[in-house]
This record gives C-alpha cells, structure tokens and sequence, in this order.
C-alpha cells in the first residue's frame, strides 16, 4: 500500500478538484445503511477497514492516477510558458540596452519605473537610483519641469511627439532633448502610465547637417556635369556657331560700307549746297553723285542692317543661355523655335550631306528653361548625325504631334539603330557605344533628367522600317501659365 500512500500525497500536492472527487467517492461509499458493530470484524492488521471493498480503493487508485498525470501535464505547460518567459524577458532586455534613444517607463503620477542604459550614461546616475523617483527631476530647471508636467497633464492621454525640452546631463550641461511620450495601457484599457523617448537635438541636428551638406554637394556636382557637357556640345558646334553668326554680320558689314560710300557723296553734295553753288551746277552734281538713288537706297540699308544686328544678338542670346549656368527657369516659350534653331546649329558644323527634315507646327508652347530644352534637342540631333557617319545618305527626320495637352517630338535616323541590349541602358550616366574620346556618355542622361524636370518623358526604341527613334513628350503650357 506504499505507492499508492504516495501518490496520495502527491496528489494532495497539487490537486485539490481530484481530491474532491475522490472524498465524494468515499463519501458515497460511507452513506450506505450502518452495520451493525459486531459485522464489523477484527483481522489482526492495524488500521484495516472492515468493511470496505477493494472496488473502493480501486477507485481511489484511479483517481490519484488521474490526478498525477494532470500535475505532470501542468509541470511541463507551467516549464514552457517560464522559458518562453524568460526569452521573451531577454528579447526585451536586449533591446532596451541597444537602444540609443532614452527610455524612461512611468506610471501615472510619473514616478520612474525603469530606464534604459542610454538615460543611465545621459544623467549619470544608475538605474535604481532613478527608480522611484518622478521623472520631471530629470528636467534642468523649475520652468522646464512646470511646462512638462502641463505638456503631459493636457497631452499624456493623447502622446506628445517631437517635444523639445532641455535635460540635465551627468556633466551638469542643459542639453535640449527632442521628446516624445506614449501612453501605456492594461489589458483591460486601464491607464497605467507612459513611456518617454528622447534623443539630444544635436545629434538630430548633426545628422540634418550630414544630409543637407550631401544633398547640396550632389547638386553641385550635378550642375558641373551638366555644365560640362553642355560646352562639350557646344565645342563640337562652334563651326556651326560661327556659320550662323557670320551671314548677319557679313550682311551689316556690308550695308555699311554702302552706307559710308553714301555719306561721301551726301557730304559732298551739302557741301555744295552751303556754299552757294547755282542751282544749275546743283543740279548736274545731284545727278552725278545720284543722290535720289542714294535717298532710296537708305531706308532699305538702315533696314537691313537693323534685321541683321537683331539677328546677331538673338544669336548670341541664344549662347548665353545655353552656355549659362542652368537655373529653375520658368517662362513660356515656343518648343518649334528651338528645334530649329538646334537643327540648324548642328547642320551647320555637320557635313553638307546630312539631310535633316522638320515638320513641325509653327507654335509649340513649353513652359520651363529654353536653354536647358535646347541642350536636349541638340543631344538628340547630334547623337543622329554620329549614328549616321558611315552612311553614304544620312537623315533625320524630326516630327511633332500635339494631342491631349501634351506635344510628342520624334526623332527619326536612317543609322544601324540600337542594339536591343543597350536599350534599356542608354539613359545611364557615363554608358556609350563610342569610341574613346568620341563622348562622355552623359548627353542622353542628362538630357532624360531635364525632361523629366519640365514633367515630360524621354524614351528610345528602334524604327520598324529601320534607324533609332528618340522621342521627347512634354506637357503644353496652359493660358494660366
């Protein structure tokens, strides 16, 4: 009767419902009619019951098996969840000391509970000696403490985000410290305090700093190679520059030294006027020196020379701003023009025999930098004429379409088009096909950049019948623009 005394007693341990039912068992068993005293006998073992039958303790037996392997099961349920507990406990732990920001849990009249390392090394002061102690302490001076504890009083239910208040540091120094407070709850949505975040403002303001100063560094190293690349084509053009400066200034060369050869003849003329020559010899020398026809050709000449100067500095504008420091230009201004005037500059440093045909509208309003989008068009019309070298007859055609609010420019070459490969590669910066020397690789690319700035979309593809096809979409400028 050993085993089952102790399993009796380890069930006594730990279970009290099987030990319910096992007393109601006997308690069933001894509710049954009293025999009389002398039925009860007397076996000469101390302690045994007369009476009671072994399916009784066969019951008994059972129920402290039951009993005993339930207290097994709940041994190993109550071992698991106490591992789990305790991983769970160090995954915490862990954490919280990583942790760069401070961290201080309070409850809800803002007595500290726990803190982090980082408050620890911030304050000087160690983790129990915070506990218990209310958290506006850590503040560096009355005023900050009476406006935290208004801040937290109106916000704390709600989190306060972004909260800039000073705090007292182990070295006695007032470092501003951006703040913010999340209130924590019960399972049940009871209030049970919060938890406070913070991070020095100057290390925020250190890293803003970094960041800015990157940022203002890649633009400028993007505006150099902008820059760059611009007088790069502009290099490649300047016999094509100088073609188109030429014709006005060879004109205004021109008419004025007609207009000298006419101001000799005037002056001769009023010369004889003033001295008083008769009206006779007036007369004869008029028609020698053909005044009349000089009177006639004047106004034509002054004309001219006007139309050519004008010319010359539209010209020269147009250098200025394409050669000129790119800035966010807005102005409205007609797409055809520029075309024209990039076609023309290209074909006139091009050989004689590159074709280029255009079919444009006469008026194609963008908004943006006229400058910037004739660095563009002369990418493009630059990059067909290398495309064409070896071709005996090299073409372009340039075409627009306006529909939607929007105008398509295509740009179509008759050259060995591009290799479906490079496709997808030949916006990338520093990406060429040609041979050392020959290109930067940054043409496409920045042009594909400025597009994209004026809110347009610059794509590449081969021709079906042929030849590479760029094509500029660009949005039209509106009456309210």
């Amino acid at each position: 009767m050993k085993r089952p005394l102790e399993r009796d007693h380890n069930a006594a341990a730990g279970g009290p419902h099987e030990d319910a039912e096992a007393a109601a068992a006997l308690t069933a068993k001894s509710s049954a009619p009293a025999r009389p005293a002398d039925d009860i006998g007397v076996t000469g073992h101390p302690g045994e019951l007369v009476g009671v039958g072994e399916d009784v303790w066969m019951d008994v037996i059972q129920k402290m098996d039951e009993v005993y392997s339930d207290l097994l099961q709940y041994e190993v349920a109550l071992e698991e969840k106490n591992a789990k507990l305790e991983e769970s406990q160090q995954f915490i732990l862990s954490v919280l000391t990583s942790m760069s920001d401070i961290m201080v849990v309070c409850d809800r009249n803002g007595i500290i509970e726990d803190v982090n390392n980082s408050l620890v090394a911030f304050c000087g002061r160690e983790a129990d000696a915070l506990r218990g102690t209310p958290l506006f302490d850590l503040f560096a001076d009355d005023l900050t403490r009476a406006q935290a504890r208004h801040m937290f009083a109106v916000s704390g239910e709600r989190g306060v985000h972004d909260c800039e208040l000073p705090l007292a540091a182990a070295d006695g120094a007032i470092v501003p410290v951006s703040l913010n407070c999340t209130p924590r709850f019960s399972a049940v949505g009871k209030s049970l305090g919060m938890v406070v975040t913070g991070r020095p403002v100057g290390e925020l303001r250190k890293a803003y700093e970094a960041l800015h100063q990157a940022h203002e560094d890649l633009k400028r190293t993007q505006q150099q190679l902008l820059h760059s690349e611009k007088m790069a084509s502009l290099g490649r053009l300047v016999a094509g520059v100088a073609h188109e400066l030429n014709n006005p200034i060879s004109f205004i060369l021109g008419n004025v030294h007609a207009l000298r050869r006419y101001a000799d003849r005037l002056e001769s003329y009023l010369a004889a006027v003033h001295s008083g020559t008769h009206a006779e010899e007036l007369s004869e020398l008029r028609r020698a020196l053909r005044i009349d026809r000089i009177l006639g050709d004047l106004p034509p000449l002054i004309e001219g020379t006007i139309e050519g100067a004008e010319r010359t500095r539209d010209i020269v504008d147009g250098l200025k701003r394409f050669s000129a420091i790119d800035r966010d230009e807005q102005q409205v201004f007609n797409l055809a023009e520029v075309v024209e005037r990039a076609v023309r500059w290209v074909c006139r440093a091009a050989r004689d025999h590159f074709r280029v045909e255009v079919d444009v509208p006469s008026d194609i309003p963008v908004c943006g930098s006229a400058g910037q989008m004739q660095q563009v068009m002369m990418n493009l019309v630059q990059n067909a004429w290398d495309a064409t070298a070896e071709l005996a007859e090299p073409r372009l055609r340039v075409s627009a379409k306006l529909a939607d609010g929007r105008v398509e420019i295509r740009f179509r070459d008759n050259g060995p088009g591009i290799e479906p490969g490079h496709l997808v590669q030949v916006f990338d910066p520093f990406f060429t096909t040609k041979p050392v020397g020959k290109g930067t690789g940054l043409g496409l690319s920045i042009s594909y950049g400025i597009v994209e700035r004026h809110g347009g979309r610059l794509s590449a593809c081969n021709a079906p019948e042929g030849g590479a096809e760029m094509v500029v979409e660009l949005p039209l400028a509106t009456a309210g623009t």
